[in-house]
């Protein structure tokens, strides 16, 4: 029988009956097949706006994943027939976070590549289940019906949610906002005075660029009075605020040096599942998109390393961007250099790091660390120890060694 909602009639009951084993199956492995899907998302380099901000892709992953996980479950509960619609939250956040970015809908093909991803793993499946040809070519077909007819309806109910957005946030400064700063980020060619005028802000002297942002919708409430502390943290009374989505914001605080991580850390203290990501100060308008690109190379730095460090500033871990393009060859890099410090008490990792900060004075680098100056003597000469070759010899590379390590092991 073909129902009105669809245009494939129901399955057999055998054919049923293996849809909803491949659903279970494919569902208690779904960690395995999301990786690759979530990388086959945003693969396209149309979509590298997404790829490489943590905030856009894990939304976008975070939908992927909901929509398989929703196509699999309406296929336990009801084999091959069509999915209803999604609805999740995962949607709204993603169709919000698409028009405050200014990405184009028609832009955001990448659905068509998770489908053909996707079914790969399925119809490798099917091939396993059954040996008879008749039942093996219905098993593909309605099942590659109900895969298309999802991601029709899913686009569909992305663009309408799209349209929603847009109509809400017609007209509103933020937007506004948002494409001024776009403008000035890539480079255009904007007259200062105008581009002053429609942000508030004076894009002369210097600035600090910041990227705010939390992990999860509950905590949304804390951006702003993270916003409030940051600029207080750097001396400034002002900033420039954009939404960068449904989870992060974009500041700009006119101040010439960025506040110590432990100041930061002392004001946020309240705020513990708010990260910050800040940028290297810098001057004018070309400081204004340079500053920026440091705090999101920095956001994107933890990312990459998996890492839970909950403040960062790009000045303290530009080498270690640098080193840690390849995961891999950077863990390696640490492994080599730190030899048999890598696995020793953390004690004697932030003893070397204090010394590098204190200028390579013991005595100085005892009083920061509240000890004795013959402690610190005795803590080096245990690291000279367990070094490949001791530090005075090579005191770059253990440094950002040890400081790669440190933004690795934040990781939870």
């Amino acid at each position: 029988m073909t129902r009105l909602t669809q245009l494939w009639p129901d399955p057999s009951e055998s054919v049923a009956r293996l849809i909803r084993d491949l659903a279970k199956d494919l569902l208690a492995r779904l960690d395995e097949v999301i990786i690759e899907l979530t990388a086959a998302s945003t693969e396209d380099p149309r979509y590298q706006m997404i790829a490489d901000d943590p905030v856009l892709a894990d939304a976008d992953a975070q939908l992927v994943a909901s929509l398989i996980k929703h196509w699999l479950t309406s296929n336990i509960a009801n084999p091959g027939r069509r999915v209803p619609p999604f609805g999740g939250s995962e949607m709204r956040t993603y169709a919000r976070d698409v028009v405050l970015r200014g990405i184009v809908i028609d832009d955001i093909g990448a659905w068509r590549r998770v489908e053909r991803v996707f079914w790969k793993w399925w119809l490798t499946a099917c091939f396993t289940v059954t040996d008879d040809l008749e039942e093996l070519r219905e098993l593909c077909e309605v099942s590659g019906n109900t895969l298309t007819a999802l991601s029709d309806d899913a686009m569909a109910e992305l663009v309408e949610y799209v349209q929603q957005t847009r109509t809400e946030l017609a007209g509103g400064s933020q937007l506004q906002r948002y494409a001024t700063v776009e403008l000035l980020l890539q480079g255009a060619e904007v007259a200062t005075a105008r581009a002053e005028e429609q942000l508030g802000y004076a894009l002369t002297g210097s600035h600090i660029g910041v990227v705010i942002w939390v992990e999860s919708e509950d905590d949304v409430v804390l951006l702003e009075r993270a916003a409030e502390q940051v600029m207080c943290s750097c001396g400034a009374d002002r900033r420039l605020t954009v939404v960068a989505g449904t989870t992060a914001m974009w500041l700009w605080i006119p101040a010439a040096a960025t506040p110590p991580p432990a100041v930061l850390a002392d004001r946020l203290r309240g705020l513990r599942r708010v990260r910050v990501a800040l940028g290297r100060p810098a001057k004018s308008v070309a400081g204004f998109r340079r500053t920026h690109l440091d705090a999101a190379a920095a956001q994107r730095l933890l990312a990459r390393l998996d890492s839970a460090l909950p403040i960062v500033r790009y000045e303290d871990v530009q080498l270690v961007d640098l080193l840690s393009a390849d995961v891999t060859a950077a863990d390696r890099f640490v492994a080599d250099v730190l030899g048999e410090l890598l696995d020793a008490s953390p004690v004697l990792h932030q003893t070397v790091l204090t010394y590098v900060e204190e200028g390579l004075n013991r005595t100085s680098t005892a009083e920061r660390l509240y000890t004795h100056r013959n402690t610190i003597d005795r803590r080096l000469a245990r690291v000279d120890e367990l070094l490949p070759k001791p530090f005075g010899h090579n005191p770059t590379e253990v440094t950002a060694a040890l400081t790669l390590l440190r933004v690795r092991r934040s990781s939870t």
